[in-house]
C-alpha cells in the first residue's frame, strides 16, 4: 500500500464530498470538481475525512493508490482556498490585457497573440506587466500559466520574455569583440 495513500484527506466543513460509485465530486465555495477513480482504488467518507483503499495489490495500483490521494486532496484544497499561479512579463513595450475571456499579449511579435482562458480559470492583469492565474483546479491553473510563459520563454542574454513571479533566470554574458 502506498504511503501517501494510506493518509486520510481532511475535508473542511465549507466542502461537501459525494462518492457514487467510482465518481467523486466535491464542491466548495470556490466551485465544483468531479475525478473519477481508477480501477481497483476505492473511496469512503468518515467523520470529516476521505480514506482512499487499495482494492488490488500490485505495484500500479500503489502507484495510482498514492496519485489518487494527491489528486482528492488537490481537489478539495481547490474548492475551499483555490489555486493562484503569478506571471511577470518584461520587455520593451510588453504587455498584457484581458478582454472578456481572452488574454491579449504585445510580446514584440509582428502580431498581438490572443489566448482564451479555459471555464473555471480567472485571469487578472495588474500593471499591463503582471498577470494573476486563479482557479480550483491545480492542473488547469498550471496549464493556463505553462502556456501563456511558453509564447515567449525568458531568454538568457536580455531577460526579457514572460516568467514565473521568483524565477531566477541565469543570465549570459553576449558576444565580445576582440
Amino acid at each position: 500500500m502506498s504511503r501517501i495513500g494510506k493518509s486520510p484527506v481532511v475535508v473542511p466543513e465549507r466542502v461537501t464530498v459525494t462518492i457514487s460509485g467510482r465518481n467523486l465530486v466535491t464542491t466548495g465555495p470556490k466551485g465544483s470538481l468531479a475525478y473519477q477513480l481508477p480501477p481497483g482504488i476505492s473511496a469512503q467518507i468518515e467523520k470529516g475525512h476521505v480514506f482512499l483503499r487499495c482494492d488490488v495489490e500490485g505495484q500500479g495500483t500503489k502507484a495510482l493508490h498514492g496519485l489518487s490521494r494527491a489528486l482528492v486532496n488537490n481537489m478539495v484544497r481547490g474548492v475551499s482556498e483555490g489555486f493562484s499561479k503569478r506571471l511577470e512579463i518584461s520587455g520593451v513595450g510588453f504587455k498584457a490585457s484581458v478582454q472578456g475571456g481572452v488574454v491579449n499579449l504585445q510580446l514584440g511579435y509582428s502580431h498581438p497573440i490572443a489566448y482564451e482562458i479555459p471555464d473555471q480559470v480567472k485571469v487578472s492583469v495588474e500593471e499591463n506587466t503582471k498577470l494573476l492565474i486563479e482557479g480550483p483546479d491545480r492542473q488547469i491553473v498550471g496549464r493556463v500559466a505553462a502556456e501563456l510563459r511558453g509564447f515567449y520563454p525568458p531568454e538568457p542574454y536580455k531577460g526579457k520574455g514572460i516568467r514565473y513571479a521568483g524565477e531566477k533566470i541565469i543570465r549570459k554574458e553576449g558576444k565580445t569583440v576582440q
